[in-house]
């Protein structure tokens, strides 16, 4: 569920003269850029992106990277792009160099549709001229590498299938006797599980194994299985039982303690504002018995904290 709040009545080319005018002089009116294009869905910013253009023959993406700055211009630059696009950009930068950002790499690949993936995929080859998956194949290693492909490729089932208790009860036994049944754990059983099941089978399998065993599957990886691959079982078992507390627990960790992530903070936020911003900021009052809201402003400033405001609907 969205959280833009979007102008009743759209004119599309006054607020293409209004972004010019913003523009013009010393410095730029930010104020007045948050108030327009924070304030349109993503359809209405692509139409505003090519209004512009056809006006001042002048690439609004590349006039807003010489106008602002910081971490106001990453936010509203990734705002500004199609999903796909974003999430391939995301995806690039977070496998470059020595300090790989595992978080937001699970945290695309582990909540994103089977189609949506397909999408991001060829978006990745037609952009960077390279495959997600030998980039992937490159920065990771061993099981954890394994799943991601998994995942990549898109087999899981599809939604529209619902589920199959039957099936459900089934993977649940192999579960069992791949980790808690067993010395040691058979990490193919459950990367097999976990990236062909559609999230409603996932989710009834989760559910049996608990009623059938008496414990959480969730406590079994915590107690067989580390690193990475831990992570991602557990971060493709949270995208499946309740993506909305998911995030919200990454934003909270992206700003508690001293400084803040805002590589994080940047990414959820830009990413599911028009997706299910507002189910995530219900889920981060009640973990956290404090508003999203009032986290974001102890913890950012100006113009990039209005922003971010903007995008969860606090202004």
């Amino acid at each position: 569920m969205s959280t833009i709040s979007v102008p009743s009545i759209l004119n599309v080319e006054e607020d293409c003269q209004d972004l010019n005018q913003a523009f013009r002089g010393l410095g730029c009116d930010a104020k007045k850029v948050i108030a327009i294009l924070g304030h349109r869905t993503l359809a209405q910013r692509r139409a505003i992106a090519d209004a512009y253009f056809k006006t001042f023959r002048e690439d609004l993406h590349k006039r807003l990277k010489s106008e602002l700055h910081g971490n106001f211009e990453k936010a509203m630059l990734l705002w500004m792009m199609d999903a796909v696009e974003r999430d391939a950009q995301l995806l690039l930068e977070s496998m470059k160099g020595i300090g790989k950002n595992d978080t937001a790499l699970l945290g695309i690949l582990c909540s994103r549709t089977p189609s949506q993936l397909q999408l991001i995929s060829q978006t990745y080859f037609k952009t960077y001229h390279k495959s997600l998956e030998s980039q992937i194949e490159g920065n990771t290693s061993g099981d954890y590498r394994k799943l991601l492909l998994a995942l990549v490729s898109g087999n899981r089932s599809s939604e529209s299938l619902g589920e199959n208790q039957e099936l459900a009860l089934a993977d649940a036994h192999e579960l069992y006797r791949a980790g808690a049944a067993r010395l040691g754990t058979n990490e193919d059983t459950f990367i097999h599980v976990f990236t062909t099941r559609n999230s409603a089978q996932l989710r009834t399998t989760l559910q049996l194994y608990q009623q059938t065993f008496g414990h959480a599957l969730e406590t079994v990886i915590k107690k067989e299985i580390s690193g990475n691959f831990q992570s991602a079982l557990l971060t493709v078992m949270q995208c499946t039982c309740c993506p909305a507390r998911f995030f919200a627990k990454e934003l909270y960790h992206s700003m508690k303690g001293l400084g803040t992530d805002d590589n994080t903070l940047i990414r959820i936020v830009t990413t599911r504002a028009e997706v299910d911003m507002q189910y995530i900021k219900a889920e981060f009052s009640s973990l956290y018995k404090k508003s999203l809201e009032q986290m974001i402003t102890g913890d950012t400033s100006g113009n990039y904290r209005l922003f971010l405001l903007t995008l969860v609907g606090r202004v």
